[in-house]
């Protein structure tokens, strides 16, 4: 596998810095009994540093590999639609542990396309089984029954009715989220235990994206004005009712958004380039489940007021009224939400991010103490350029609490809550919340000791200047050690007969 420039780089600066490191401490620890650890945690940031950039685990030797693939092409004209399903895309196969996956609309030159052309309301990657002596179903035409052979495999998530079962999944910050979960975590597929005979695990793939080349109102367009669509019926042709003003039912398939008169703008091709990361499956890796919330969900509301089960009311969007409209404006004129979600198995919390729409203004996970379990705040852009789109969320911050330090009990009751912007009126907005969990902490203590915030943050900029600023570090101190050494060689003395 061949290794780009950065990695590269780490190897060369890293290898000298290491070994220098080892023979110091080895000539100090003979003079001056030097604990062993200090050597360990010497090299440990640089250990934990060249893991992230370097493609491979420096404990377990499990190389990590990488993929990108591209989307079934999808035809976008300004102010058309793209929400399709399409079955058996390309994925990685074997009992594996899934790194990272990224996404971003590109054209036909793989050229990334920015959000003011080509808005991205989401992508969603799914997994299901699929008998494989029968054909893929049509793009679609989900139907989940033994005449159709396919059985979905949905996340821990809490939602039902075939909702939010996804396991990856973003929207317009895809391009500037971080999805990286650190090692040793993964997330496990392919394990053929979890296999029926005579299936195959596969997976499906989930693109909307809305063409605003020359609309008329860009914004009502990407939060799916059903007045902007001329929408009436939903995908099915049934009636919508007649407070809805906007949202999924509105901007589905195959639907168009009103364009500026006189505009005349060409039809494109365009595909969903995704990029997965993942290690080959050992006892080294710990697993993690995938849990998904939302805000519309109010199981736990209805049990509260009237003591009796209810399925999960998962709704996935919303609208937030005009601060101005609704009469009840405060200072920042913030609509908040919050709903209870209770977990059905805990863990111990390594990864947590929020799903916002244009609006957003950052989304919290607490327990019912108050205890902050992760606060995702978006990134707004203020360019033009892709990742950079002035008026977009283009990235969603995210959350590595140190191994072992956030858990979660069985059955623990939570609060999520969402925050929107509220000087105008938002259609078909949502307010989801994805975090993995871990049933266990790492075996290997050093797992447990590797600054996971590295793993994050770490840039080819700060990563040159650290590496550095400790290759200095260990020249001066082998600097001080030789005066040290020549100090002491002068001031002795040898006996003679």
């Amino acid at each position: 596998m061949r290794r780009s420039a950065q990695e590269k780089y780490c190897f060369v600066v890293a290898s000298p810095v290491i070994l220098f490191s080892w023979l110091f401490f080895l000539r100090i620890g003979n003079m001056t009994r030097c604990p062993a650890h200090w050597l360990l945690w010497s090299v440990m940031p640089l250990l934990a540093i060249c893991s992230r950039h370097s493609q491979a685990s420096w404990i377990t030797g499990n190389e990590i590999r990488s993929a990108v693939y591209l989307s079934p092409e999808f035809t976008l004209g300004p102010g058309s639609v793209e929400d399709r399903y399409y079955f058996n895309i390309d994925f990685p196969r074997g009992h594996i542990a899934i790194k990272n996956f990224n996404a971003e609309v590109v054209d036909e030159k793989g050229n990334p396309v920015p959000l003011q052309e080509t808005y991205l309301h989401h992508w969603v990657v799914a997994r299901y089984l699929q008998r494989t002596d029968l054909p893929n179903p049509e793009p679609n035409s989900i139907q989940e029954d033994r005449k159709s052979g396919y059985v979905s495999l949905r996340n821990n998530g809490v939602c039902q009715n075939k909702v939010l079962g996804q396991y990856f999944g973003l929207g317009s910050e895809t391009r500037k989220t971080e999805t990286y979960i650190p090692d040793p975590y993964g997330i496990e597929i392919g394990n053929p235990d979890e296999i029926t005979d005579g299936y195959e695990e596969r997976w499906l793939l989930n693109v909307h994206a809305i063409d605003t080349r020359g609309v008329e109102d860009s914004l009502g367009c990407t939060e799916c004005r059903c007045d902007l669509y001329n929408v009436t019926v939903n995908k099915h042709g049934q009636p919508l009712r007649p407070e809805y003003e906007g949202g999924l039912y509105c901007c589905y398939d195959r639907t168009q958004c009103r364009l500026r008169q006189g505009f005349m703008g060409s039809r494109r091709n365009l595909y969903l380039r995704y990029t997965i990361k993942w290690v080959d499956w050992d006892s080294f890796v710990v697993p993690v489940k995938v849990y998904i919330f939302d805000i519309t969900d109010d199981r736990m509301r209805l049990n509260d007021s009237n003591g009796l089960s209810a399925p999960h009311g998962c709704k996935v969007e919303y609208d937030v009224e005009s601060c101005s409209a609704s009469g009840v404006a405060n200072s920042k004129c913030i609509d908040t939400r919050r709903t209870k979600v209770r977990i059905p198995t805990g863990g111990y919390v390594i990864y947590g991010v929020a799903h916002q729409h244009t609006g957003g203004v950052g989304s919290t996970l607490y327990r019912k103490d108050g205890q902050v379990i992760c606060n995702s705040v978006p990134t707004y852009g203020e360019g033009e350029e892709a990742g950079n789109e002035a008026g977009y969320i283009v990235g969603m911050s995210t959350c590595y609490p140190e191994p072992g330090s956030i858990k979660i009990s069985d059955e623990e009751t939570l609060i999520l809550e969402s925050n929107y912007n509220s000087t105008r009126k938002h259609t078909g907005v949502m307010g989801l919340f994805y975090i993995l969990v871990a049933d266990r902490t790492p075996k290997h203590p050093l797992f447990s000791r590797l600054p996971v915030q590295m793993h994050r943050n770490m840039n080819f900029g700060s990563l040159a200047w650290l590496l550095a600023f400790l290759g200095f570090a260990i020249i001066v101190a082998i600097g001080v050690h030789r005066r040290f050494k020549n100090d002491t060689e002068d001031s002795y003395h040898p006996i003679t007969a």
